[in-house]
């Protein structure tokens, strides 16, 4: 009688083990074998991070095995078992792989396929394609769109993390990371010690170091005793936690009434401040977003305020961005913070007394501290990837090769974003507690900058030269620009070849429904149908395609690494959900490119005293939340 060996691997995240009984079904073209017991005697099954085989011998022959299927029955008490994978070793000693990468909760049956990553009209059998839908009608059922605010993007359907379908949840190791950084956050910040020092004025600059004394690593320590300089204030605009901002001036605006008379001991070049503008030598930061948005009244024994700033920065002859101007809120602040030229909004310059030109900056990073933290950061980064996230796993079955791309890049990023909503920028949270933006400021600022989340400001090089920042000739130490599209093109060369791997022309693109129907979800429910978003209903080439899968990685991976900082590295896949040859082969091909940005990258930091390398594919996740 025929005989197959059966290899099961079970995960290694703590308690991926189980104790139930466990039993496997071979379905194949010429028939169906009997239920398995899957068990070895004097042996605990199915531990922690084991690989277990077994030999089933079946009473005919199968044909070609099609799918597995795995049922979990209660030993005991229900055992949740992370299963990673189950190869086959046929009678012809064919190896068959089924990867799964999932939890397996309550009694219930799995049906797995083989891990050939196919199209919707590659199967031609029905029972594939019922597996195909099935999987996806049970998906659409746990993944569910919701408002959580009006006028931002969809979220997940869940109230709390344990709503989160079990697939997505952190595992207990992610849960616990989240805690303890949660909780060190706190500490670093010495939130509950300092307490009163938000609550109150602060004294002297020394009490910014009391702040710091938690935060130790070269950046940190270089910007804490350098941040009062121009220099460093330009610095930060090009290379800091917030590089998006910045843009080169071709207009002066009317609110911002500066003069050549006002700034002239600033400019090195002999020109009026209209020359300088015409020969591109003059930058801005507007925080017009910030304007008329509450501050923080959730506390009525403290007055918060936020203010709408205009910085005006200049490239001198050593092409270093300088701060030469700043319209902003005098000091103390005694009446509603705006736009409006006057009195009430003086323009401080670097010519000032010493104090007044500092705190008109510092009111310029506390305004920028709330764009990153909220949009930046938030918005065009975790909201964003979690919308992908749900309309991957609504759209698209595990069997899609766009599936297997994407997974990996949207690991943990529901359950993050859900832990948000229930401990960060939920009510009483901890943006309500330190955050000037808090009670509902926050919220205004998303909803505002929804009309600006396009799907070109996503693409890389083009939100580089919407803003005029593309020439590395004039803006020579942008590092973030360099570094991004070094990696963007990374990306976009691996996810060119692995559309082209499985779409032969564009038409198959245009003729994929479960392809069509995740963009298709993005628009309607991410962006919420917004024409002016930009976001294609559809995508119809290959090269489009593979623009937009480069969207989605960059936004998840590099981008966020940009304006969060990462500890993990882009191009790992520790879940093999490709099979195929070319797919690894282009995998691997990925991983040189991405190890030769991280050698220029570490060549060009040697001779910095302040290094760049948030962009370096080292240090990059995979996704927002790894």
């Amino acid at each position: 009688m025929p005989s197959y060996t059966v290899t099961v691997a079970t995960g290694s995240q703590w308690f991926a083990g189980t104790d139930d009984y466990i039993y496997l079904s071979l379905v194949g073209s010429a028939g169906c074998s009997e239920k398995h017991l899957l068990d070895k005697p004097f042996y605990n099954d199915f531990e922690r991070g084991a690989v277990d085989s077994y030999d089933v011998t079946v009473d005919e022959e199968l044909g070609e095995i099609q799918l597995v299927r795995i049922e979990k029955r209660k030993y005991w008490l229900n055992d949740d078992w992370y299963l990673k994978y189950i190869t086959l070793k046929t009678p012809h000693g064919d190896y068959i792989e089924f990867p799964c990468y999932r939890w397996i909760t309550g009694d219930v049956e799995v049906v797995l396929r083989d891990g050939r990553a196919k199209l919707a009209r590659d199967d031609q059998i029905h029972i594939l394609k019922q597996h195909r839908r099935k999987e996806l009608e049970t998906r659409q059922k746990q993944y569910r769109w919701m408002e959580w605010n009006p006028g931002f993007p969809l979220s997940i359907d869940a109230k709390c993390h344990k709503d989160l379908p079990r697939d997505i949840q952190f595992d207990s190791e992610k849960g616990v990371d989240f805690v303890l950084n949660y909780s060190k956050a706190m500490e670093n910040l010495f939130i509950n010690r300092f307490m009163h020092m938000f609550q109150s004025s602060w004294n002297d600059f020394a009490d910014f170091e009391k702040i710091f004394v938690k935060i130790s690593n070269t950046i940190s320590e270089r910007v804490m005793n350098h941040w009062q300089e121009d220099l460093m204030f330009g610095y930060q605009f090009l290379n800091g936690c917030n590089p998006v901002l910045i843009r080169r001036c071709t207009e002066l605006p009317e609110k911002l009434p500066v003069t050549t008379e006002m700034v002239e001991c600033s400019l090195e070049r002999q020109l009026s401040l209209e020359q300088e503008v015409q020969q591109g030598n003059i930058f801005i930061v507007d925080f017009e977003l910030l304007d008329g948005i509450d501050a923080n009244k959730t506390d009525p024994c403290t007055l918060q305020f936020l203010a709408a700033p205009i910085c005006l920065l200049y490239k001198n002859l050593a092409n270093k961005i300088v701060p030469i101007a700043i319209q902003c809120v005098s000091f103390p602040p005694m009446y509603q913070l705006n736009q409006i030229p006057g009195d009430e909004n003086p323009i401080f310059l670097p010519s000032d007394a010493k104090y007044d030109w500092l705190l008109a900056k510092i009111w310029v990073r506390s305004s920028d501290f709330h764009v990153h933290q909220t949009i930046t950061h938030l918005l065009r980064t975790h909201l964003v990837s979690e919308v992908f996230g749900i309309a991957m796993y609504r759209q698209l079955p595990a069997v899609h090769p766009i599936f297997k791309l994407l997974v990996a890049h949207v690991r943990f990023t529901i359950a993050i974003n859900t832990k948000a909503r229930e401990q960060l920028i939920c009510e009483c949270g901890l943006f309500d507690k330190a955050n000037a933006t808090g009670g509902g400021g926050h919220v205004q600022m998303v909803q505002r900058a929804m009309k600006d989340l396009t799907y070109a400001s996503l693409c890389f090089p083009e939100a580089i030269k919407a803003r005029g920042m593309e020439s590395k000739e004039d803006i020579p130490y942008y590092f973030y620009r360099d570094d991004g599209l070094l990696v963007w093109e990374a990306i976009r060369t691996f996810t060119a070849e692995v559309v082209d791997i499985y779409y032969e022309g564009d038409q198959v693109v245009e003729e994929d429904p479960e392809l069509q129907d995740f963009v298709n979800d993005v628009y309607v429910y991410g962006m919420r149908g917004r024409k002016s978003s930009g976001f294609p209903k559809s995508v119809k080439s290959r090269e489009q395609l593979s623009e937009y899968l480069t969207v989605v990685i960059f936004t998840a991976s590099a981008q966020h690494a940009a304006v969060n900082f990462g500890q993990l590295f882009l191009g790992m896949y520790p879940e093999e959900h490709f099979i195929e040859k070319p797919v690894k082969e282009a995998m691997a091909r990925f991983r040189k490119n991405l190890e030769a940005i991280v050698s220029v990258i570490a060549e060009r930091n040697k001779k910095k005293q302040l290094p760049y390398y948030y962009l370096s594919p080292d240090r990059i996740p995979n996704s927002v939340a790894i």
